[in-house]
């Protein structure tokens, strides 16, 4: 055990007794999050009394042989986690009340990634634990920076700093040129949708919706008081010419154009082209949810419709929730400049403005470059899932699945031959006690394909892997069950 002696801390010299060997550090962790765990054991184990004075970050680093930045992080993470405090011009003291959870585990842990529901779910994510420790780092300076823009109400767009940022990543990631004026902050895409629709819309208003589609979304705009027409959707995207057969003078269109849900279709650039010439000819107004274009595995999407559009006719719309994570509650909306006044007056009227405390720091994950380094370490672990899924499914399925694999994405759609009765996928379903959704469920109007929406983001692959095996095998077992029930009748 490397043990550095101490004699008193009341020096700035003093020097602590660092474990870095025993069972609380975690091998192959980053300086910073091993420094973080001795300084826990020591503070826990009582090896230090509480309110006495750390080292400056510059001597701890000499003692130690880190680099000053990792001492800084580590520090930070203490703060945030109540295991010390900071005094302007006095430095870094441990905390006089040590968090009880801590001082009875003796073992501080860092959740990266607990998701309830079972494998194969939607809606489950994963983010890389150096991006909880930068963002745990950047919240504790937030808070350490509390200031008065949390002690007065805001902006109903919410705060600038993060509305620049969000500003440039879709200039960076998806070719869209706005001003942060035109940015909007939300709690998520139905937030958006309700605030978004009641500015634009009168009741009973129509408004195409994809078939089959979101049906959370489509859900959303019925309990809105607007009427849904369900539009059909083909390997090229929604229809453009069914719904104007269907309802011409819709107000509004809610479309997913580049990894259609649940199909996974990317819409053609021609279908692009006449949804947005509707849009225009009966002055509607296109809502596209970019629900996951962060996560695309094979080439590069096209341009988002809003980018194409120049922000006329389409409001664009995002959320950290698969990106970052579910709990944070932060999406967004990019507008078209003339509707920022009659949306913003809508929002103050709703909800008054967004949350502000975590705005700073999801803005210090964007700007900082830890937000897209977290991207790029999990979108590899998404590949993989995908990749593992899709196998696993095609391979035990016998023939009775098909599996197209995404090119982009957070699911996939794992279908029987369309012949195949919708109920054959709810008794597999079932029998295979499997998570996920049944592919008819999304279905509005049009004849439902027979199959399943799984999940593959924030799921270990064995977890994957054995659910994917016990859901084909039943699939496999119905459809011959149901083929010697056709044969002896």
């Amino acid at each position: 055990m490397q043990k550095i002696p101490t004699n008193s801390l009341s020096s700035a010299k003093a020097e602590l007794p660092l474990d870095f060997t025993g069972p609380h550090i975690t091998a192959g962790a980053s300086s910073a999050h091993r420094l973080y765990q001795a300084l826990c054991e020591m503070i826990v184990s009582g090896l230090v009394m509480p309110g006495e004075p750390l080292p400056p970050s510059r001597t701890l680093a000499g003692q130690t042989g880190f680099r000053r930045n990792a001492v800084v992080t580590a520090y930070e993470r203490l703060i945030a986690d109540g295991f010390a405090q900071a005094t302007v011009g006095s430095g870094t003291f441990v905390a006089a009340r040590i968090p009880a959870r801590a001082a009875a585990t003796k073992k501080p842990k860092v959740i990266v990634e607990t998701p309830k529901q079972g494998a194969l779910s939607l809606g489950c994510t994963h983010i890389d634990e150096r991006a909880v420790q930068r963002f745990r780092a950047f919240v504790g300076r937030r808070m350490r920076a509390f200031g008065g823009e949390h002690l007065h109400y805001g902006d109903p767009r919410g705060s600038r700093e993060l509305r620049v940022a969000i500003a440039d990543h879709l200039l960076s990631a998806r070719g869209l040129r706005c001003d942060p004026d035109q940015i909007m902050l939300t709690s998520g895409t139905l937030h958006t949708l309700r605030i978004v629709l009641g500015a634009l819309l009168k009741p009973s208003d129509q408004v195409w919706c994809e078939d089959p589609g979101y049906p959370t979304a489509r859900k959303a705009i019925t309990q809105c008081g607007y009427r849904t027409i369900p539009v059909p959707v083909d390997a090229q995207g929604l229809q453009v010419a069914k719904g104007r057969t269907a309802a011409p003078h819709a107000r509004a269109a809610y479309v997913t154009p580049s990894h259609q849900f649940p199909l996974g279709v990317q819409m053609s650039m021609p279908r692009r082209l006449e949804l947005l010439d509707w849009a225009k000819q009966a002055g509607a107004f296109v809502f596209e949810d970019d629900y996951d274009s962060e996560f695309r595995y094979d080439g590069a999407p096209l341009m988002s419709l809003a980018g194409i559009d120049h922000l006329q006719r389409v409001i664009y719309m995002g959320t950290f929730a698969k990106t970052l994570f579910p709990g944070l509650r932060i999406g967004y909306c990019a507008l078209p400049e003339r509707l920022i006044g009659d949306v913003t007056a809508a929002r103050a009227a709703l909800d008054r403005f967004p949350a502000t405390l975590m705005e700073g720091a999801v803005a210090d994950m964007l700007n900082s470059g830890a937000f897209a380094a977290n991207l790029k370490r999990v979108r590899k672990l998404y590949r993989e899932a995908r990749d593992a899924l899709a196998e696993t499914l095609e391979a035990a399925s016998d023939g009775a699945l098909s599996v197209p694999v995404p090119s982009q994405g957070l699911h996939l759609v794992a279908r029987f031959d369309p012949s195949v009765a919708s109920a054959v996928a709810a008794e597999a379903k079932q029998a295979a006690d499997a998570e996920g959704w049944l592919l008819a469920d999304t279905y509005a109007r049009a004849r439902p394909l027979p199959g399943f929406v799984l999940g593959f983001s924030g799921h270990a692959v064995p977890q994957l892997v054995a659910a994917a095996e016990r859901l084909a095998k039943e699939s496999r077992a119905r459809l011959r069950a149901k083929g010697r029930q056709a044969r002896r009748a």
